[in-house]
């Protein structure tokens, strides 16, 4: 059992709200899950700077001046390290991918957390509440947010199988549920040169979509093609800087609720968890159907 939460802002008057709106909705989800939680925020200047790409790095044993220095030589421009708890977040005014490709040399071994522009990612072992302190979620401010409480079920309590999985540029995945046939769909993917940080179900289906969407395919084909290949029971969402999407599976018995005002589009494992957004009371409400791909994108950005 895990919670899943997310709040896509159409309103910009309520950008500086998001930090806040999702820490309420996170510690709603933290008796679905205790032993770790996680978030994904689109569009927090402090956290992912504009113009800049942005990765994650979780616990990391260095030193922030000296990963901000090294990676300052290797790439010759100017980094920026920020700490947020067992996160160091590194910016710099290139690709997100270029950053990356720079970090993985450097820091072989390092967990990456995300990446991508406009796009912060942080999660940890501990409890939600706890964790939503220690990183100042409710400071936070931006146009996207998602989040996962995690109880874990098949792989072990580190910040590694914490969610997101952020494995594309600016995407992420959280999920409740479990996928039982994730060991063979690891086998294939790996054999098509995806590499893995886990050995949690979640990260498949994460990698099956970045994947799928490195190709060429839309989020819509992406996660049509997951229903009809993984075997399980699952709540998805998947975001990206522009969009967002929940999907169930076909038998829809992990718990998910949608609302949606002309404010915003929200979703939960639970009612409670939007109980305290602005305007609830008028939002249109409702439980997603099995196998139905609910997608939202950024108003004048095609998702």
């Amino acid at each position: 059992m895990c919670g899943i939460v997310g709040l896509h802002l159409r309103n910009p008057e309520l950008y500086p709200q998001l930090g806040e709106l999702l820490t309420g909705m996170l510690c709603e989800m933290e008796d679905r899950g205790a032993d770790s939680a996680g978030i994904a925020v689109y569009g927090h200047e402090e956290w992912s700077p504009a113009g800049h790409g942005t990765i994650s790095l979780i616990d990391l044993a260095a030193p922030a001046p000296e990963v901000a220095a090294e990676l300052g030589a290797n790439l010759g421009t100017e980094v920026e390290v920020r700490v947020v708890e067992n996160v160091l977040l590194v910016h710099a005014p290139v690709a997100s991918e270029v950053l990356l490709a720079a970090a993985r040399g450097l820091y072989p071994h390092a967990l990456v957390g995300g990446f991508g522009e406009d796009l912060a990612v942080l999660k940890g072992v501990g409890a939600p509440a706890d964790l939503a302190a220690a990183w100042g979620l409710e400071k936070a401010q931006g146009w996207q947010g998602v989040g996962h409480t995690r109880m874990a079920t098949e792989s072990a309590v580190t910040a590694a199988g914490a969610h997101p999985y952020a494995v594309g540029p600016g995407e992420c995945l959280v999920h409740n549920g479990s996928f039982s046939n994730h060991a063979s769909i690891r086998r294939e993917l790996r054999a098509a040169g995806v590499e893995f940080d886990s050995e949690n179900d979640t990260e498949v289906g994460a990698r099956f979509v970045a994947h799928a969407l490195a190709q060429g395919k839309g989020v819509d084909d992406a996660l049509g093609e997951l229903t009809q290949t993984f075997d399980g029971f699952y709540t998805l969402l998947v975001s990206n800087r522009d969009s967002f999407a929940v999907v169930r599976d076909a038998i829809a018995c992990k718990p998910a609720v949608i609302a949606e005002t002309d404010d915003w589009v929200a979703m939960a494992s639970e009612y409670r968890a939007l109980a305290h957004l602005p305007g609830v009371a008028n939002a249109r409400i409702w439980e997603p159907e099995p196998e139905v791909i609910y997608h939202w994108s950024r108003e004048g950005v095609p998702a």
